[in-house]
């Protein structure tokens, strides 16, 4: 499969290619291997479709537990060997080189993508000021924890998790240095067939810390922010919605 821009900012399919490499090389989930690269343009292996089963939904989640825990040198951190820049669909992803995760998601995960939003009118600005307020908590810390860089997909939405015969196959990486808990927050933002089973077989295979499930909305800011920027307003409403969430959610802890 050839995908081809002619206006591809430099480094566009090569940031793609050392993505897929790099989630490749932890042995955990396969990716479609890359036939060639160049500028503006990528060649992929073809996957062969099949029908999602309970079975190859467990078999993904164990597998890509095995993925993140190969984890990364910093959050924030692209591929190993990558200098260049890193995407997200088409819109630039910042890098960074943080020992903490809230400082690096609010900053470079939330509000960049947020002062689009706004500046297209898919964000309100009392919907911006509360997208704030909740990014002002992350950033302090208030759902930072002990867990290392992991090595995450990036844009793990069910679109780039092919379902071939012989099990599943990712593409499309924004491959970074993140949190674990968001690559499964995207899974359960926009559908994945059987995400129970994935969900039980990762959690088997590298158990999910207590309370996985409530700090969903705080994880999903980052793709509804993603959204919001390009694709309706919809999504902007998501977003204020899900981060008054994470304000109710941080609330305990603040007092």
């Amino acid at each position: 499969m050839v995908k081809a821009r002619a206006d591809a900012p430099e480094g566009f399919f090569e940031a793609e290619a050392a993505g897929l490499a790099w989630l490749a090389s932890a042995g955990g989930v396969r990716t479609a291997a890359v036939v060639s690269v160049s500028q503006g343009r990528i060649e992929l292996e073809r996957i062969p479709d099949a029908r999602p089963t309970s079975s190859a939904a467990a078999a993904f989640g164990a597998s890509l537990a095995r993925t993140h825990a190969a984890g990364a040198g910093a959050f924030g951190a692209g591929p190993d060997g990558w200098r260049g820049p890193l995407f997200i669909g088409r819109r630039h992803l910042p890098e960074a080189d943080e020992r903490t995760w809230g400082a690096f998601y609010a900053r470079d995960r939330v509000l960049p993508y947020l002062a689009i939003a706004e500046e297209v009118g898919n964000t309100t600005a009392s919907e911006a000021v509360l997208v704030r307020r909740a990014a002002d908590v992350i950033a302090t810390g208030a759902f930072d924890d002990d867990e290392p860089p992991a090595r995450i997909h990036g844009d793990l939405w069910n679109g780039n998790v092919l379902w071939s015969p012989d099990g599943v196959v990712l593409i499309d990486p924004a491959a970074h240095g993140g949190h674990r808990e968001t690559d499964l927050a995207m899974l359960a933002l926009f559908g994945c067939p059987f995400l129970d089973d994935v969900l039980a077989a990762y959690d088997r295979a590298l158990p999910l810390r207590r309370g996985w499930r409530d700090r969903v909305p705080v994880h999903q800011l980052h793709p509804l922010a993603v959204h919001a920027a390009g694709h309706g307003r919809g999504y902007g409403i998501a977003l204020a919605e899900a981060a008054g969430q994470v304000l109710e959610l941080a609330r305990p802890r603040r007092e």
